[in-house]
């Protein structure tokens, strides 16, 4: 055999091996394979999210040849139509974005912004005081410009080597043939349809209810026609919901009771997703990047862990209550700041230069006594403008993903409809935000002073979303993490750091360990895992203490080995996976 015949059998035999299929994503009826542990495959690629037919799509778009861009666009689409309780091309996204190419790394902002006809008062009812739960994630005025496909369109322009059309292929299909009703999705409109008034909107009641008025059963075969529609025009046009026919229906669709929106077609031919600086702060040799604001993720994240510098861990990592005991002071130390200073820059001046400076943090950290809980944590002095204290109130129906492709480029992204089913309205086959209750519904507190998260036309609403990026020595990404969970999502998030990266856990291990949640006076602690001793302990140090069942965090973690082999991790809470090629 002369040498173009071994040229030509080796090239035969490389296409065959290509068009094999992924190991384990050929059948989503399959139990969930959880984590990938240390896998060495020829081509060193994973994806971390939320459901099976998400994390198919994004594999098969890595193994077509596409980057962690590419297939971020493939996962958020399948996402909006199997999990349109927490996410949806009808919400927002921030995005950390690493190009292995160049060294980079940017941090993309599709967070909604408010209409031109916007109020500071728009949350309050007639007689001034703040509207209801409900009334509030219901309203027509809470449906802020949605940004998440638009952001994908100018980040994939620049980071994606497939065509922008063929991305959401996996998505169209799974809408036209269906998919399979997870038991999450089951068990959330079992539970929460009726409570929130999902049935009160027409289309969304013909979607998820059968015809004996109860909601789809686990196992139900769904398709949606609308939304294979509604992909079909994005994958012409990446602003497809801000124009055109799609934009059309929602703003009708916003302009229905109950309490009608001003949301209008120059609002959404206006809106610009955001390419910016990610913020990058030291940690012990590491640098934790995160995105800047209106996300309150670069800021509070960082502030955590550099308070948190100032501290040795003992040896006994999770298992120490003391440990636990330092993380939840530098945790209220960070929320008391975050809650009173972040808020979208381009309209309230924040002080983040500020409140990440070196010695700011050294003096927060000499806040803490590391046998005593403190009593109050206040905001700190950063500098800046004082605002009053925050009345935002934020819910968890959020969903969060992580890719690596096999150049080493990588992807962090938390995507939201912000409340569980959104804001109920739904329009070409999936449902609206309601994002803009992520404002303050009073825009000033108890004592008069304004707040830098109350609302005002064109503003973005302070965000808890925090993607994350753990840079190594050499300023490759050695972490990727992040989480839904509304305000909770800092503190699950910052957990998967210090187990990683200080108590020396796997990603698996670090975000099956309980979470521990300390925003104010108050710390919640979830049942999963949870050590029996470590309440009565934190109890003895004067920490007030609130255990529960209820904290469902959904993180999505991938650790980059000195080795190049990839460790995975995805939540057991939720229905996730962490897959390789």
């Amino acid at each position: 055999m002369n040498l173009h015949s071994y040229r030509l059998l080796f090239l035969l035999i490389g296409i065959f091996l290509i068009s094999l299929p992924l190991s384990g994503c050929d059948n989503t009826d399959a139990e969930p394979v959880v984590i990938v542990e240390a896998v060495k495959p020829t081509a060193q690629a994973m994806v971390a999210a939320a459901n099976p037919y998400a994390v198919k799509a994004g594999l098969q778009v890595l193994r077509d040849g596409g980057t962690a861009v590419d297939a971020a666009v493939a996962v958020q689409s399948v996402l909006g139509l199997v999990e349109p309780q927490s996410s949806g091309i009808g919400g927002g996204a921030f995005m950390l974005v690493y190009d292995a190419a160049t060294g980079d790394l940017r941090s993309f902002d599709g967070r909604e912004t408010a209409p031109a006809g916007a109020s500071a008062y728009m949350f309050l009812g007639d007689d001034g005081k703040s509207l209801g739960y409900v009334d509030a994630v219901n309203s027509g005025h809470a449906v802020g410009v949605p940004g998440a496909m638009a952001m994908l369109g100018i980040a994939q322009k620049k980071y994606g080597k497939l065509s922008w059309s063929e991305l959401f292929n996996p998505a169209i299909e799974l809408a036209e043939t269906g998919f399979e009703v997870s038991p999450r999705l089951a068990q959330l409109l079992e539970a929460y349809a009726n409570r929130v008034n999902l049935g009160n909107n027409p289309a969304a009641k013909a979607y998820f209810f059968l015809a004996d008025g109860t909601t789809l059963p686990q196992g139900f075969l769904r398709k949606n026609p609308d939304y294979a529609n509604s992909l079909t025009l994005l994958a012409n046009n990446p602003r497809a919901l801000l124009e055109g026919e799609l934009a059309i229906k929602i703003i009708a669709a916003i302009a229905n009771d109950p309490r009608p929106g001003s949301l209008s077609l120059d609002d959404l031919a206006s809106y610009q997703p955001r390419e910016r600086d990610a913020v990058c702060r030291p940690y012990r040799e590491l640098q934790i990047c995160g995105a800047p604001p209106p996300s309150s993720g670069g800021h509070a994240i960082n502030s955590t862990m550099g308070i948190l510098s100032h501290f040795k861990f003992s040896k006994d990592g999770a298992n120490d209550p003391n440990n636990w005991h330092l993380f939840i002071e530098a945790q209220r130390l960070a929320y008391a700041d975050r809650d009173k200073f972040i808020a979208d820059d381009s309209f309230v001046a924040v002080p983040l230069e500020g409140l990440l400076d070196a010695k700011y943090l050294m003096e927060r950290a000499k806040l803490i006594a590391t046998d005593k809980a403190m009593k109050h944590a206040k905001a700190g002095n950063p500098g800046g403008v004082a605002y009053g204290r925050d009345n935002t109130a934020e819910s968890e129906g959020t969903t969060h993903f992580s890719i690596i492709d096999q150049w080493g480029n990588a992807v962090a992204m938390t995507t939201t409809v912000e409340s569980i089913f959104g804001n109920k309205r739904f329009v070409g086959g999936f449902l609206l935000n309601n994002q803009l209750t992520d404002f303050a519904r009073n825009p000033v507190d108890a004592m008069g002073k304004p707040l830098a998260n109350a609302p005002a036309p064109g503003k973005r609403p302070r965000s808890s979303m925090s993607p994350t990026i753990v840079l190594g020595g050499a300023g490759k990404p050695m972490l990727l993490t992040g989480s839904p969970g509304g305000n909770s999502i800092i503190a699950y998030t910052a957990k998967t750091l210090v187990g990683i990266l200080d108590w020396g856990l796997t990603p698996q291990q670090a975000v099956g360990l309980p979470n521990v949640v300390a925003r104010g006076d108050v710390t919640r602690i979830g049942a999963m895992n949870l050590d029996p001793a470590l309440v009565p302990a934190l109890t003895e140090m004067g920490h007030v203490i609130r255990a529960t069942a209820g904290e469902n965090s959904g993180l999505h973690v991938i650790q980059i080995m000195p080795d190049g082999s990839l460790l995975g991790g995805a939540d057991p809470r939720r229905e996730g996976q962490a897959r390789q090629p």
